[in-house]
């Protein structure tokens, strides 16, 4: 037990409901337009968990060995800093993990596409690599683009744009207008976890030379950034809904906007580091919550 609890912090499981946000809209859309099916469903899941995992124990990895993750930075201990996990250890992991993302991609698209389909599979296969390059790559190497302040552009397409029309995408085989704005501010939001982590981190990494936006940015204007990042997102979601109303239960996602409001205007006045910590669970949760009430209220009648 005590060999398992070091690998399941470096999972960061909490960092999970907000990999599978897209996956979950863009099924409930591809549910209401009659192209649902369950085991495209559960490998997607599978598949995208499997890159999530894949790119916290790149993270932690890449800090670790590069001294990132030391005594200044504020949050959980990560496993190789702890010296639970050898950097030798993690590094055979993601090896295993990246095998694992392989089989499961392999899986999901011959299911979802087989020959018939073989452009979208081939299409498919080629955006799998990316998101393995963009797990792996966002610490680990000579030159991470973490490092280099595109953080923000990474997660805002990977977990907007690819996961929510990509996933709609396997069951249509085709591409929808009727999902590009939902998959933005999804994407928005989940930029505001990445910012929200950063400001958090924003001391430490300016020591480390890992230069984020929000160390580019500086405190003030992270914070701005960050307050237009999920205002965006739930002003394109109300946009949407008007364009695309077919019954009150679209507007279900509008209780998901409660903790959003109470989370901007807890930035506002935060100060500390532990204040930004403190609020991504809430952030994370809360884009999780809003893209199941978003999703939900299209197949509700």
């Amino acid at each position: 037990m005590n060999r398992i609890k070091p690998w399941l912090s470096a999972m960061r499981l909490r960092t999970l409901p907000l990999s599978v946000s897209g996956i979950i809209l863009g099924t409930c859309f591809a549910y209401y337009n009659g192209g649902f099916d369950v085991f495209i469903f559960v490998l997607a899941l599978l598949t995208t968990i499997s890159l999530q995992v894949l790119s916290n124990f790149a993270n932690d990895y890449g800090d670790g060995v590069k001294g990132t993750d030391n005594e200044d930075r504020v949050g959980p201990e990560r496993a190789i800093q702890s010296g639970a996990i050898t950097p030798l250890e993690m590094f055979e992991a993601i090896k295993v993990n990246i095998l694992i993302v392989i089989i499961l991609t392999l899986s999901l698209l011959w299911l979802a596409f087989g020959l018939s389909h073989f452009l979208y599979m081939l299409l498919f296969f080629i955006l799998a690599g990316l998101c393995v390059y963009a797990a792996i790559n966002y610490t680990m190497g000579d030159s991470p683009y973490g490092y280099r302040s595109l953080g923000d552009v990474f997660v805002f397409v990977f977990f907007g744009i690819i996961s929510t029309v990509g996933s709609y995408i396997l069951y249509m085989k085709v591409v929808d207008h009727v999902v590009i704005l939902p998959a933005v501010a999804l994407g928005l939001l989940s930029v505001g976890v990445l910012n929200l982590n950063n400001m958090r981190d924003i001391e430490s990494d300016k020591k480390a030379n890992k230069i984020t936006l929000a160390v580019k940015l500086g405190l003030p204007n992270a914070k701005k950034y960050h307050l237009a990042l999920i205002l965006g997102a739930m002003i394109i979601t109300v946009i949407f809904s008007v364009l695309y109303y077919v019954e009150p239960y679209n507007f279900l996602y509008i209780l998901a906007f409660v903790p959003l409001l109470i989370h901007i205007k807890k930035i506002k006045v935060a100060q500390l580091p532990n204040d930004y910590d403190s609020q991504l669970k809430v952030l994370a949760l809360s884009t999780f919550l809003y893209a199941i009430l978003l999703g939900v209220g299209y197949i509700l009648f």
